[in-house]
């Protein structure tokens, strides 16, 4: 019994450490101003891409603030997940692509009322050659607080084709 007490009061003692560390860790994060545009995207969406189809998004801000999710479809096409994320001045994302890559861009450095936000491809994982197909760039466009625009560049064997998809605020 004894040592069941003491191992009790050091996993107390463990979490009453760590509490502190965690609510630091918490008040430290300051979203650049550039990111901080972007967040007041959460919520749902729905548009059209320039082939005509109905596009859906919502997007949500997670961990704490230090990220914006996006879930995009596009008619009866599998989902694909974006993560927005501050890179200090830059903002970046990860693309999570139905095609099985990820690819990786990053803004140039951004100042504080940026309504345009041009992501520029830097790595992907999961990408067997540069000459595979994959999303290689990014523009996102803020025209106010219920609308906006996405403008997707495909990259395959060095060729690119860009799709453009216009969206309105849902809720």
């Amino acid at each position: 019994m004894h040592v069941r007490c003491t191992l009790a009061a050091a996993a107390l003692a463990a979490v009453a450490l760590a509490a502190p560390a965690a609510a630091q860790m918490e008040h430290n994060f300051k979203p650049s101003p550039a990111f901080s545009q972007l967040t007041p995207l959460a919520g749902e969406w729905e548009g059209q891409n320039s082939a005509g189809k109905t596009v859906t998004a919502s997007y949500q801000v997670v961990s704490g603030g230090t990220a914006l999710l996006e879930r995009l479809r596009t008619g009866d096409e599998p989902e694909m997940l974006t993560v927005y994320t501050p890179d200090g001045d830059h903002v970046a994302v990860t693309h999570f692509c139905s095609s099985g890559n990820q690819p990786q861009m990053r803004t140039v450095a951004l100042g504080g009322d940026a309504k345009t936000f041009s992501f520029t491809f830097v790595r992907a994982t999961n990408l067997p050659t540069p000459e595979t197909g994959h999303m290689h760039h990014l523009t996102v466009t803020l025209q106010d607080k219920d609308h906006f625009t996405q403008e997707w560049t495909w990259q395959e064997k060095g060729t690119g084709h860009t799709a453009v998809f216009h969206f309105t605020r849902k809720a």
